[in-house]
């Protein structure tokens, strides 16, 4: 079994949203988002892949489909597979959101099978 420290992948950046893998298997996929000041990703989505969307820190802005919604710290969001999704600081103080895909997104180029 192989633990990781989530903080240790919390940094940011001025000119962009950072994002880091926290972990990727055959099966599932996760990703530490750190966002500040009116940065943002998305949308984006993917045709075979549930996610679930969870504000560790901070207040993001979601958009799922047509569904918006404020979330707070501890909050979390399932977003069913082939929903675009965007999410945007919503707060002065600095965003981390954990993303979690099942299965993991397909690779960039590739058809859906």
């Amino acid at each position: 079994m192989k633990t990781k420290d989530i903080r240790d992948l919390v940094w940011f950046a001025e000119d962009e949203p950072r994002h880091e893998t926290l972990f990727e298997s055959e099966h599932l996929w996760a990703q530490v988002i750190c966002l500040q000041h009116a940065q943002g990703v998305g949308p984006m989505s993917d045709e075979r892949s549930d996610a679930i969307v969870t504000v560790l820190a901070g207040e993001v802005a979601a958009q799922a489909g047509r569904s918006r919604s404020r979330m707070g710290q501890w909050e979390a969001l399932l977003v069913p597979a082939g929903t675009e999704l965007t999410l945007k600081n919503a707060s002065s103080e600095p965003t981390v959101v954990l993303l979690t895909l099942a299965p993991p997104p397909a690779p960039p180029g590739s058809s859906p099978s």
